[in-house]
């Protein structure tokens, strides 16, 4: 299984002829869709949706699958999922979990917000949801109004994944990375790395 990193917190998944992509938000590059066979969307918020962009690769794909939450899916024409709701993307088995995103104060932002588990690879979206299942590799949100860095090592700690690697990091400069690797390189209970914007990771 392959997994591509491109701007923030989107990441392409593929397998074969098996593809998806997660969160293809408004700092991503169009590449990102080329050949993928479905979409899935954590929550509506810009840097994880793209309106235009999505628009963009549904023309040039008209059989393109996607899959988000059901108030986003009404307004997207998309696929709805429930929690605990297990589906098949992209031709990947997939399981939705979590429900909401994490709040920063006030009880703001209150939305809807799904994590997925994607054999094993789990992108939880604005949240720091633990799932019930064993996790191989964790897409690990690393910067955002709503996280500190305690809670990312927490996270770690509590879903203990085989690897770990940064995403949703568009807001940190090259010291911020810098230095949220070194406090995850830390972390002995997974194999933490940073996949470089455009580059891959092979999971054996």
């Amino acid at each position: 299984m392959r997994l591509t990193k491109y701007a923030h917190a989107c990441v392409r998944i593929e397998d074969g002829d098996r593809s998806l992509l997660i969160d293809p938000g408004c700092w991503t590059d169009p590449a990102a869709f080329h050949g993928v066979r479905a979409v899935l969307i954590t929550h509506e918020h810009g840097d994880h949706l793209d309106d235009e962009l999505l628009a963009a690769a549904r023309a040039a794909q008209p059989e393109l699958e996607v899959y988000t939450h059901p108030a986003l899916a009404a307004e997207i024409g998309g696929r709805p999922v429930e929690v605990g709701e297990r589906f098949t993307a992209g031709g990947f088995e997939v399981r939705a979990v979590g429900g909401r995103h994490a709040v920063t104060i006030d009880n703001h932002p209150d939305c809807a917000n799904l994590g997925y588990l994607v054999e094993g690879v789990y992108h939880p979206g604005d949240a720091l949801h633990v799932p019930d299942e064993e996790v191989r590799a964790l897409l690990l949100p690393a910067s955002g109004p709503w996280l500190a860095l305690r809670a990312a090592i927490e996270m770690v700690r509590a879903v203990r994944p085989e690897h770990t690697f940064p995403i949703h990091d568009a807001n940190l400069s090259e010291i911020g990375m810098e230095n949220f690797d070194g406090w995850l390189g830390e972390e002995r209970a997974t194999r933490y790395a940073r996949i470089a914007l455009g580059a891959s990771a092979d999971l054996p």
